[in-house]
C-alpha cells in the first residue's frame, strides 16, 4: 500500500515577504512585489521591472563564512528550509538522518557566477577564474547546501525542469515518501536570476513584460498581458509519512493526494497549442488521488502572463475538466510575486496549503478584462469559501508539465 504523505512545515523567501506569515498576509491584501530593477542599470533594456527580494540578510540564517560560500539561490534555499524545519518541529537529534532526505530544485543555477567568472576569464585569463566557480554555479548546490546545513543524509536530489522545477521537486519528494524510501523530505525550489544575462536572455525571447506600471506589469489572463515579470526567492516545505508525523505529534497542514506529469514533446518554448500535455498532467494527478474532476473546485494556475501560456493553459483546463471548467476558481499567484522560475511551483504549493487551511482563494491581482476565448473564472476577486482540494499547475520550457493535488487532512 502507498503511504499517506502530509505537509508539516512551511518556509518562504518571496518578493512580498521573507516568511510564510508575511507572504500570506501580502497575498490576502493583493500586495504586488514589483519595482524597477535595482541590481543593475536596466535603463537600456526593454524590460525594467522585476520582483526582487527585499531586506534579506543571509546571516539571520547562517554564519558569515557559510554565506560567503553560497550564491543567492542557495542562501534563499537555506533560509526557507530553516524556517520550514523550525515550523515543523522536526528535531534531527531524534531522527535517523538517513531517513530524512532533500529534494530542492533550481532552474538555472547561479547566473551571477557565470557572468562574473566569464568576465574575469576574458579580462584576466583562465588562471584568474575562482576555484569556487563550479561549486557556486551548479544547480544542485541548493539541495546540497540544505542537506549539509541540517544534516539530512537521506535521498538528496535536484530536479531541473525549468519552470516546472518547484512542482516536480515537491512531487518527487511525495513519491519518495509514498514508496518508503524516506520518512521525511525537505523539498521545494529556489531561484535568483535577476541579473543582466538572465534579463537579457528572457527579453530576447520576448517573454518579459515591458510594462513599467507595478500594478499592470504582471497581469495573467488579462487581454493586455504582454509577458511575465522575473521574480526570485525560495519555497521549502516539509513532507512526512503520516504515521511518522502522528508519532512525533506534528501539526499537519494538509495532505498531498496526487501528482501527475507529462511532456508536450512539441516545442522548446511554446506549450502545446491544444493544451493536451498540460491536461494530461492534471488528469494524471486526479487519477493518482482517486478523485473525479467534478470534485475539484480550485486551481492555482501556472498563469505567467505571456500570451500563449495563459491561452493554452485555459484550453488545457477545459480539456481536463470539460463542462466543469466553468465552475472552477482559477487564480495566478504570479500576479503578485512574478515568475520565480524554479521556485515558482514550490511557492504556489505553499499558497495552496494556506488556501486549503483557511478556506480562502486569493484574487488574481491586476486582472481587468480577458480575451474572448478565455472565459473561465480567473478570480478577479477573492473568495471565502470551502477549499477541500487544490490543484497546482507548473509548465516548463522543453514541454515539462507537472500538477500536484493537495487536500484537507482527514483522519
Amino acid at each position: 500500500m502507498k503511504r499517506r504523505v502530509v505537509v508539516t512545515g512551511l518556509g518562504a523567501i518571496t518578493p512580498i515577504g521573507n516568511s510564510v506569515d508575511e507572504f500570506w498576509d501580502s497575498i490576502k491584501n493583493a500586495k504586488v512585489g514589483f519595482a524597477p530593477i535595482s541590481y543593475f542599470d536596466a535603463s537600456e533594456y526593454k524590460c525594467h521591472m522585476a520582483a526582487q527580494i527585499k531586506d534579506f540578510d543571509a546571516e539571520r540564517y547562517m554564519d558569515k563564512k557559510a554565506a560567503r560560500r553560497m550564491e543567492l539561490f542557495c542562501q534563499y534555499a537555506v533560509a526557507a528550509a530553516k524556517q520550514a524545519i523550525e515550523d515543523s518541529g522536526l528535531d534531527m537529534d531524534c531522527e535517523d538522518p538517513y531517513r530524512v532526505g532533500c529534494s530542492i530544485g533550481n532552474g538555472v543555477g547561479s547566473l551571477q557566477t557565470v557572468q562574473r567568472e566569464y568576465t574575469r576569464l576574458l579580462e584576466r585569463g583562465a588562471s584568474k577564474v575562482s576555484p569556487m566557480c563550479v561549486p557556486l554555479m551548479i544547480t544542485n548546490m541548493a539541495s546540497g547546501n540544505v542537506s549539509i546545513m541540517f544534516g539530512l543524509k537521506g535521498k538528496n536530489i535536484n530536479v531541473v525542469t525549468a519552470c516546472a522545477t518547484g512542482t516536480n521537486s515537491v512531487g518527487e519528494a511525495f513519491r519518495t515518501i509514498q514508496c518508503g524510501d524516506a520518512d521525511v523530505m525537505v523539498c521545494g525550489g529556489s531561484e535568483a536570476s535577476i541579473v543582466e544575462i538572465g534579463v537579457a536572455g528572457f527579453t530576447a525571447l520576448n517573454a518579459l513584460s515591458t510594462n513599467d506600471d507595478p500594478e499592470r506589469c504582471s497581469i495573467p489572463f488579462d487581454k493586455d498581458r504582454n509577458g511575465f515579470v522575473m521574480g526570485e526567492g525560495a519555497g521549502i516545505v516539509i513532507l512526512e509519512d503520516l504515521e511518522h508525523a502522528l508519532n512525533r505529534g506534528a501539526k499537519i497542514y494538509a495532505e498531498v493526494l496526487g501528482y501527475g506529469c507529462s511532456s508536450d514533446a512539441y516545442h522548446i518554448t511554446s506549450p502545446l497549442e491544444d493544451g493536451e500535455g498540460a491536461a494530461r498532467a492534471m488528469t494524471n494527478a486526479m487519477d493518482d488521488a482517486g478523485l473525479l474532476p467534478e470534485q475539484i473546485t480550485y486551481i492555482n494556475a501556472h498563469g505567467t502572463g505571456t500570451y500563449y501560456n495563459d491561452l493554452f493553459e485555459t484550453r488545457a483546463i477545459k480539456k481536463a475538466f470539460g463542462d466543469h471548467a466553468k465552475d472552477l476558481r482559477i487564480n495566478s499567484t504570479k500576479s503578485m510575486v512574478g515568475h520565480m522560475l524554479g521556485a515558482a511551483g514550490a511557492v504556489e504549493f505553499i499558497t495552496c496549503v494556506k488556501e486549503v487551511n483557511e478556506d480562502y482563494i486569493h484574487k488574481t491581482a491586476g486582472l481587468n478584462e480577458c480575451d474572448e476565448e478565455m472565459d473561465l473564472n480567473y478570480c478577479r476577486q477573492s473568495y471565502n469559501e470551502e477549499v477541500p482540494f487544490a490543484l497546482s499547475n507548473s509548465l516548463g520550457f522543453g514541454g515539462h508539465n507537472a500538477s500536484i493535488l493537495i487536500g484537507k487532512y482527514r483522519d
